[in-house]
């Protein structure tokens, strides 16, 4: 017998809850569309962040070819746009652990009962997957639409700029203007998807906490149904 967490029967967590039958039943209330909505702000900010990180790891193996074949004589400017898809990356783990977490509860669980203060922590944290999706987004949207990264010789060190830029030719990476390379633009709309069906989600997650609080999990005709004990046509 598989023990119980938190009130959870861990014998709820079972394969045959993800057949079609179960999972998009319509039994629980906004079930099919808190599955769909939810998985969208999942796939569309971690895709985001895998299109953010590749692309970061593109620029810094130009500027570390740069650099060791210039003995760090020259280099390439390019911490703005590491750092915002640092950050983007943080995005998209976050949101994935919320509505993550959400989708799964919801399947497994979905007439769990739950305290006050654990209500009051998936609001709150809906609430920041909001702000942080955003925030990301608005930082890509400014970083990337206008700016480039900058490839220069140190001053002093015997190497022309020429010299700089004849090597950022040779390294074969990303062009410098940010907006320009397809990996980078593609991460910029992800995360602008991410943005509504974050915000979709959180909205979807707060109106299904009403519901239960007035209704229960079922949505109005199961729980009828229960109540009355006979079958509605």
């Amino acid at each position: 017998m598989a023990p119980v967490i938190w009130g959870l029967d861990l014998d709820e967590v079972k394969w045959s809850k993800f057949k079609p039958s179960y999972m998009w039943s319509n039994e629980y209330h906004l079930r099919r569309t808190k599955f769909i909505i939810y998985q969208c702000a999942m796939i569309s900010t971690v895709v985001s962040e895998v299109l953010g990180t590749t692309a970061q790891l593109k620029y810094v193996h130009q500027q570390s070819y740069i650099e060791s074949h210039s003995d760090g004589k020259a280099s390439e400017y390019n911490n703005d746009f590491v750092r915002v898809c640092t950050y983007n990356i943080f995005v998209g783990v976050y949101v994935a652990a919320i509505f993550g977490a959400a989708f799964f509860f919801d399947l497994f669980f979905p007439e769990r009962r739950e305290t006050k203060a654990v209500k009051i922590a998936w609001k709150v944290c809906s609430v920041l997957a909001c702000a942080f999706t955003l925030s990301s987004a608005i930082a890509m949207t400014v970083i990337i639409t206008p700016r480039s990264a900058v490839v220069y010789a140190v001053p002093g060190s015997g190497i022309t700029q020429d010299d700089a830029e004849s090597l950022f030719r040779a390294a074969g990476g990303p062009p410098l203007k940010y907006i320009r390379y397809a990996k980078t633009l593609a991460s910029l709309v992800f995360v602008w998807i991410g943005v509504i069906s974050t915000t979709a989600s959180s909205i979807l997650l707060w109106r299904s906490q009403d519901h239960i609080a007035a209704h229960g999990p079922k949505t109005v005709k199961f729980s009828q149904e229960e109540a009355t004990g006979t079958e509605m046509v």
